[in-house]
């Protein structure tokens, strides 16, 4: 059965992160400015910040399985879940990405992965649309409603609505289209910069929305889904309160959103959040430098572990063994 709070994840370790200039163009939300160190510091600042969330992950409960990436080739390679998704009845997803330097974040060894440790029925590769200039950047785009099979998606030259209604024919879901602005009247580049489903609560960039008509389908369908619907302002969306997954952990569900976009949240809304599952704060501050926080660089595994599957565990209190390298 789905389920909408995944209790494994693929996260990539990457060695070499820094700005992209193929992807700049049209995120806003990206603070490359504000750095001040040598290219050799980011890159260190995120190699950490990866293994510290994957301990953090892990310490909770959530299986981790932790791929390096040690390609120089690769500046966005820690945003996994732009080009890979996973659905339950064992099926897998492959994406077709806006910027070219991004193809090559598709990888073979992670995908054989993931077939050899659990159950991969079917891979649908979506990725030669590229060649006619139609993109979907997986659930980058898609903010997926994996229970209630909708597909919340905000246009942009990322989200192609011929590549969407092609994803939704093929895996069951019914796709919901809108225009999303940031603060200064832009098109919000990610869908998942904007919102978050989890299993019994939603945040929404409500104001992000101007078609009030649109804003309505929105609301009327993640209410009638079972959701209670947390507005999030334009001002939390830019300290990416909206960028967050929900997580089952050994004990508990928790939603894994970054600490600055936890720190925007008001003392009412926190409240509302965790009467659903508990809060994870997690400090991705040198990743937020490129526009993208928690949720973008988490691929959630929705599929059955294959019964003897000899995933690596942590061992002598390391927070996750490291499976591939590339």
């Amino acid at each position: 059965m789905a389920t909408q709070a995944p209790g494994a994840v693929v996260l990539i370790r990457p060695q070499h992160f820094r700005s992209n200039p193929q992807t700049n163009g049209d995120n806003t939300f990206h603070s490359w400015s504000s750095f001040v160190g040598s290219q050799a510091d980011l890159a260190t600042a995120v190699y950490d910040t990866s293994t510290a969330v994957a301990k953090q992950l892990t310490d909770v409960g959530v299986d981790v399985h932790l791929f390096e990436d040690k390609n120089k080739n690769r500046p966005d390679s820690i945003f996994v879940n732009n080009w890979l998704s996973t659905h339950d009845g064992g099926r897998l997803a492959i994406y077709p990405m806006y910027a070219r330097n991004r193809r090559a974040e598709r990888r073979v060894d992670i995908v054989e992965f993931l077939k050899r440790n659990y159950r991969v029925q079917e891979v649908v590769d979506f990725s030669g649309l590229e060649h006619d200039d139609v993109y979907l950047e997986g659930t980058g785009t898609m903010v997926l409603d994996h229970v209630g099979r909708i597909a919340y998606t905000a246009r942009s030259r990322r989200a192609d609505p011929r590549a969407l209604e092609r994803f939704c024919h093929w895996f069951g879901y019914e796709p919901v289209l809108f225009d999303a602005q940031d603060r200064r009247g832009a098109p919000i580049y990610h869908t998942n910069i904007a919102m978050c489903v989890g299993t019994s609560v939603a945040l929404v960039g409500l104001d992000s929305i101007a078609d009030s008509r649109q804003r309505a389908v929105v609301v009327e369908r993640l209410q009638s889904t079972g959701r209670t619907v947390v507005p999030l302002s334009c001002e939390q969306l830019a300290q990416f309160a909206g960028n967050a997954i929900e997580l089952r952990g050994s004990s508990a569900n928790w939603l894994a959103m970054s600490a600055r976009g936890v720190a925007s949240l008001t003392p009412g809304q926190i409240e509302v959040i965790e009467d659903s599952c508990r809060l994870l704060p997690l400090d991705v501050g040198p990743v937020e430098l490129a526009g993208g926080s928690v949720r973008c660089m988490i691929a959630g595994v929705h599929l059955e572990r294959r019964p003897r599957a000899a995933i690596p565990k942590p061992r002598n209190g390391q927070p996750v063994t490291k499976l591939a390298a590339a």
